[in-house]
């Protein structure tokens, strides 16, 4: 991949850039005020505050650092390949973030590298001119890679003049974002052609960055396929299946739901247990994908008179579990244990048209993965595992509150040993022949 020059930047759109950054100011009190209400679950949320304005750095700064940028869990698990490279290089890391969960996850992931001054860690400031400013003259990185969707204005046009090359890695952009970033016009259009490169997941993406005008445009294919799954975490979920499969139970994982998804869950769940189709009754295994909402999906599932217990609450399946109807995982870097755990995972996000969620981690554990129509984040992931057996689309939408669709196909797959046992090798096989990305990406990058 060449570094586009400077003088193939998208320009700044001065005009769109001034109402942005004046938006910026306003906004900035209620950003603090989120925090402050976010406090109330973790105090850890005003933690760091100065980074979110660019100062207050602690410790010595490391110049000529590689910088990587993961908003979140997802993303700074995704970037893990590699920054293990870089790091098995020699290579000082800049990993900043913008959520209290993905600095927690870079923190455990990367726990070696931090003691030892390999990777620093600070939060990503808000994108405002001075803001971004002092950060890029305090650290004045290589280059920085930016994790997925990110393209933040101030950061991505600054780099551009400040030639800093940023590249836009394992990136992926939905047919919905695309259309919403061409209603800007040419502003819209300048921030992507900013970036130095893109690395985009597949065709599909690549096809609608290059529609923007972006012109150096790579496929590289999915970072996420090569995470490695915790092998302590497997083992232990295998512990877990062994134990439920004595007893002739079948585990349900519902991964990463979202705000209205528990309770269509729970309502299917009831009507499944009602059907008195299993010789012994399957176990639920719901996941919130935001832990803030731990409380509340508690009490939702207490509100359907189902007997529960937390994952929170015990180290190992609950020796009580034959008189449970959901487990309620509220723990944080547990999913390869709860895959592994379980026969068939019902993927949150897209049961209502938040476009899904990363199915690929379920895929690596062997665990079939059942999906709702609405997967446009990951859409060639999904239609790919569909193609290969590893995946299934529900038959029907549950857009309306009917749950009936959902109910039979999770009947239909449970009471069918043999279709399960080959989806579960399908997903093994699909995660396997996908991975590769992080060298594309490595090989690209120099």
């Amino acid at each position: 991949m060449s570094v586009t020059s400077h003088s193939e930047y998208g320009a700044r759109p001065l005009f769109w850039f001034a109402v942005y950054q004046l938006l910026w100011h306003l906004l900035l009190p209620l950003a603090f005020v989120r925090l402050a209400w976010r406090a109330r679950h973790s105090f850890a949320y005003l933690h760091h505050i100065p980074e979110r304005l660019g100062f207050g750095y602690d410790k010595p700064i490391t110049k000529d650092s590689i910088w990587i940028h993961a908003v979140s869990v997802g993303e700074t698990r995704a970037a893990q390949p590699l920054i293990d490279a870089y790091l098995a290089r020699g290579e000082s890391i800049l990993l900043t973030h913008m959520t209290l969960n993905g600095r927690r996850t870079g923190k455990q992931l990367f726990a070696k590298a931090i003691a030892a001054g390999q990777i620093r860690q600070v939060y990503l400031p808000y994108d405002l001119c001075w803001c971004v400013e002092h950060f890029l003259k305090t650290f004045k990185p290589k280059f920085g890679l930016f994790m997925e969707t990110e393209a933040w204005p101030t950061v991505v046009f600054r780099c551009a003049e400040i030639d800093l090359p940023l590249f836009l890695v394992n990136a992926r952009l939905s047919e919905r974002s695309a259309r919403r970033i061409k209603r800007f016009g040419k502003a819209g259009r300048a921030l992507f052609q900013a970036f130095a490169g893109v690395l985009a997941q597949t065709e599909f993406d690549a096809q609608r960055y290059r529609s923007l005008g972006v012109k150096n445009v790579l496929i590289t294919g999915n970072l996420k396929f090569d995470v490695p799954l915790d092998p302590q975490l497997v083992a232990k979920g295998k512990e877990w299946q062994h134990d439920l499969r004595a007893t002739k139970r079948l585990m349900v994982c519902a991964a990463s739901t979202r705000d209205g998804e528990e309770g269509l869950i729970l309502n299917a769940w009831k009507d499944l247990l009602l059907s008195n189709a299993f010789e012994a009754q399957p176990l639920l295994l719901l996941v919130p994908r935001h832990p803030e909402r731990f409380a509340e999906v508690a009490n939702q599932i207490h509100a359907a008179d189902l007997k529960f217990r937390r994952r929170s609450e015990w180290s190992g399946l609950p020796k009580d579990s034959a008189g449970l109807d959901v487990i309620l995982g509220d723990s944080m870097g547990e999913m390869p244990l709860y895959y592994s755990a379980s026969d068939l995972v019902v993927m949150g996000g897209s049961l209502l048209p938040f476009g899904g969620q990363n199915l690929i981690e379920a895929c690596a554990a062997g665990c079939p993965v059942l999906l709702g129509e609405h997967t446009y984040n990951f859409q060639q992931a999904a239609l790919d595992a569909i193609a290969v057996g590893a995946a299934k689309r529900i038959k029907g939408d549950v857009l309306l509150g009917d749950t009936t669709a959902l109910v039979e196909s999770l009947k239909s797959l449970l009471l069918n040993s043999s279709e399960l046992t080959k989806m579960s090798e399908a997903a093994k096989t699909y995660s396997i022949e996908h991975q590769g990305a992080s060298k594309r990406i490595f090989a690209a990058l120099d």
